[in-house]
C-alpha cells in the first residue's frame, strides 16, 4: 500500500497563485498589508538560482532541500526554519519533494496571476 504524500489543505490550494519564475513549482499566495506568505510545493530536482530581495522567514513543512544563504549551505528537513536578511543572496536545491512556507517582508513581493 502506497503512502499518500503530504499536501496543503484544499482551502490553501484555493488561494491565488503568485506569478513566480520557477518551472514546476506550485505556489499559493496569502497577502496582508505588511507582508506576504507563500505556500510552496517544490518538486525534487528543482532549483532556485542565487538572488536577493526583502527579508524572508520560512519553514519546511515536509521534504528536504539544501539552502545556501550568504555562501553557507545547510540541509533543511521537516520543521526546520530559516531567516534570510534583507538583500542577502540565497539559493536552493530541492532534494525530495518539498513543502515550504515563506513569509516575505514585502506585501508586493509577488503578484497574483
Amino acid at each position: 500500500m502506497s503512502q499518500k504524500q503530504p499536501d496543503y489543505a484544499e482551502f490553501i490550494k484555493a488561494l491565488p497563485q503568485p506569478d513566480i519564475p520557477f518551472e514546476g513549482v506550485e505556489a499559493h499566495l496569502l497577502a496582508a498589508p505588511q507582508a506576504q506568505a507563500v505556500f510552496f510545493s517544490l518538486p525534487a530536482g528543482a532549483s532556485v538560482p542565487p538572488h536577493s530581495h526583502c527579508a524572508q522567514w520560512g519553514i519546511v513543512v515536509d521534504g528536504e532541500l539544501e539552502l545556501t544563504i550568504g555562501g553557507a549551505t545547510r540541509t533543511l528537513r521537516r520543521g526546520d526554519t530559516y531567516h534570510i536578511a534583507d538583500g542577502e543572496e540565497h539559493s536552493a536545491r530541492v532534494i525530495t519533494r518539498c513543502l515550504a512556507i515563506d513569509v516575505f517582508d514585502d506585501p508586493n513581493r509577488y503578484q497574483a496571476k
